[in-house]
């Protein structure tokens, strides 16, 4: 017996103007392959409701249906139906068109602009800008659904954009809006638009805001009161000792550079970017990504950008905002090639490590500003690049990153002051992360004390012109064994 084989059919097929697949639609609807769920709408999809596989291809259906439509006011923002299957889209007209489980709302207004994205095939979407535009627009309630989202929505996602992206972003979409503005004949909007973002860059005023987290935000940004009290402690421990002093003796450029090819080779290691020690330096020789690995390639090459400028390694922050900036521009470096990762840019969601639960994203700006407290009273170097290094650590403050990024920020602090940089090997990494870990879960500072103190003496000790000469040294001290198989030996030249 011959058998037939099968035909898989897309959920949804569309009625066509052409004579040919318009029978051939009729023919598989009489034969029960399809059924029409809603007008020049057909589903291969038997069993769910029309409602249930509208709502599921709300913009296949757009795309189309109804090509060169813009979704706009808060569908631009949101990218989903609003509640109740409600979708807001700009067009040559306005009406509303209602299918099962789905109501089109289409509203007359501008076309696509230069910068309007495209959303999916033949269905654009408004740009940012653009988007906040429309949604400053005043708007009556359709039922239970609006085309613009709440003030306090409105604020929220201002609030958003400037603790993951930085102030510079908010104004940068406050000049795009600008420019926009007479273009759409939306200059009241643009009015509304710019003292929203003003009143949210102005600390202290809060009375014209609505959203409890852009209220917070203009009183000083919340934080995470746990965490501050956990720093204070670190603080204390750290503040009013005294501690060894470990000159860099790389102090040519070619031993500089020498040294942060090691660095940024184990601070990658330690994070599970793990590439044997040839392959890393022929990525740091060639500045060439090796086939198949290049995001990780990027991660060794970013790394080794930021701690082998010797100019970038004396930065350190002397404002809460300069910290802030300080950790967007070394992370958009270090992670460039993971743009999912969104480098440069303060998570949107949160994020943990086992057990370990790191502060709430909402948190983030407002505990690294209070935390950046304790760290201006301290005066002394290692001081200050241990409880950095730690602050960043415990925030979290991005999706992915922040163990190196804490590192660099630890490392900025000695370099700056002209001390030897500290190297985490990989012999060392369960020291490492248990003092880390027992800080977090104990509020015990010494074992981390005593653990930095250590590889900031072991560090010192790797230096030279040669780069073979390095490796050796770092041989002789076990530091490219796993930790169940070695321990650290201090080696003195």
């Amino acid at each position: 017996m011959k058998k037939i084989p099968m035909i898989r059919l897309q959920e949804l097929l569309f009625g066509s103007s052409d004579k040919a697949e318009s029978a051939k639609i009729g023919a598989m609807e009489r034969k029960g392959i399809i059924r029409k769920i809603a007008p020049r709408i057909y589903s291969s999809n038997l069993e769910e409701a029309p409602e249930v596989i509208i709502k599921r291809n709300w913009f296949r259906i757009l795309s189309n249906q109804f090509p060169g439509v813009v979704l706009s006011h808060r569908t631009a923002l949101e990218f989903v139906p609003a509640e109740g299957g409600h979708v807001f889209v700009t067009h040559t007209y306005t009406r509303n068109n209602r299918l099962p489980g789905l109501t089109i709302h289409f509203l007359e207004g501008p076309s696509r602009q230069e910068n309007d994205n495209v959303f999916f095939e033949n269905l654009f979407a408004s740009q940012e800008a653009r988007a906040f535009l429309e949604n400053m627009q005043q708007s009556r309630d359709r039922g239970d659904v609006s085309k613009t989202l709440s003030i306090s929505q409105i604020e929220e996602r201002l609030d958003l954009i400037i603790r993951s992206r930085g102030e510079d972003a908010i104004n940068e979409l406050r000049d795009n809006a600008r420019r926009l503005a007479p273009v759409l004949g939306m200059e009241k909007e643009f009015t509304k638009l710019t003292q929203l973002i003003s009143t949210l860059l102005t600390t202290g005023d809060s009375k014209s805001l609505h959203s409890p987290l852009a209220i917070a935000r203009a009183l000083g940004e919340p934080f995470d009161p746990g965490r501050i009290k956990l720093f204070e402690t670190l603080y204390g421990a750290l503040s009013g000792n005294t501690f060894p002093v470990y000159h860099d003796k790389n102090s040519s450029l070619k031993a500089y550079r020498n040294f942060a090819f090691f660095e940024s080779y184990f601070s990658n290691y330690i994070e599970g970017t793990e590439f044997a020690l040839s392959e890393a330096q022929q990525i740091i020789q060639t500045e060439t990504p090796l086939p198949q690995r290049d995001e990780d390639s990027h991660d060794v090459l970013g790394t080794y950008q930021i701690v082998s400028d010797r100019h970038e390694m004396a930065l350190t922050p002397k404002s809460p905002d300069e910290l802030l900036q300080l950790l967007r521009s070394r992370h958009a470096t270090l992670l460039r090639a993971r743009i999912p990762k969104k480098p440069g840019q303060f998570k949107d969601k949160n994020n943990r490590a086992g057990n370990t639960e790191f502060v709430d994203w909402q948190l983030v700006a407002g505990t690294l500003k209070k935390g950046f407290d304790w760290y201006s009273l301290l005066k002394d170097p290692f001081a200050r690049a241990a409880y950095i290094m730690f602050l960043i650590s415990e925030v979290h403050p991005f999706l992915d990153g922040n163990g190196r990024i804490a590192r660099v920020m630890m490392n900025a602090e000695l370099s700056s002051a002209g001390l030897s940089k500290i190297i985490i090997p990989t012999v060392y990494r369960e020291d490492y992360m248990g003092a880390l870990r027992k800080l977090t879960r104990q509020h015990d500072p010494r074992a981390y004390i005593r653990m930095l103190l250590r590889t900031f003496e072991f560090s010192s000790n790797i230096y030279g012109e040669d780069e073979q000469e390095m490796e050796t040294y770092l041989r002789q001290c076990n530091a490219f064994e796993e930790p169940e198989a070695a321990k650290l030996i201090i080696v003195s030249h």
